[in-house]
C-alpha cells in the first residue's frame, strides 16, 4: 500500500534552516511525482514545491523560491525539502503527497498524503 512519512520539522529561529524528508513506500519515485505542501490552521493548503518522476522541479509559492530546494534520492525512495532563510510566515504543517509521473499545475490532484510535520519559525 502507498505510504508517505514526513520528518525533520521542529522549532527554528528566523534565518535558520531545516531539512524535511519524505519517505515513500509502496511505489517507486521512478514513476511518481512528490509535492510538498503547507497549511496553517484556518487557511487553505498551498503547494510549495514538487519534483517529478523525471526530476523536474517546480516552486509554486513565490515567497519560497531561492530559499527552498527540493531533491530526491531514488535509491532511498526519499524526497527532501531543504529550507534556508526561514521566516515566521513559513510556520505551518508541511505535508508531502504523490501523484503519477508529472507535477502538473497547482490545480492537479495528489491522491496520497502523509501525516505532516510541524515547522515553527520563531525567536
Amino acid at each position: 500500500q502507498v505510504q508517505l512519512v514526513e520528518s525533520g520539522g521542529g522549532l527554528v529561529q528566523p534565518g535558520g534552516s531545516l531539512r524535511l524528508s519524505c519517505a515513500a513506500s509502496g511505489f517507486t519515485l521512478d514513476d511518481y511525482a512528490i509535492g510538498w505542501f503547507r497549511q496553517v490552521p484556518g487557511k487553505e493548503r498551498e503547494r510549495v514545491s514538487c519534483i517529478s518522476a523525471s526530476g523536474v522541479t517546480t516552486y509554486s509559492t513565490g515567497s519560497v523560491k531561492g530559499r527552498f530546494t527540493i531533491s530526491k534520492d531514488n535509491a532511498k525512495n526519499t524526497v527532501y525539502l531543504q529550507m534556508n532563510g526561514l521566516k515566521p510566515e513559513d510556520t505551518a504543517v508541511y505535508y508531502c503527497a504523490s501523484r503519477p509521473f508529472a507535477c502538473g499545475s497547482t490545480i492537479d490532484q495528489f491522491p496520497s498524503w502523509g501525516q505532516g510535520t510541524q515547522v515553527t519559525v520563531s525567536s
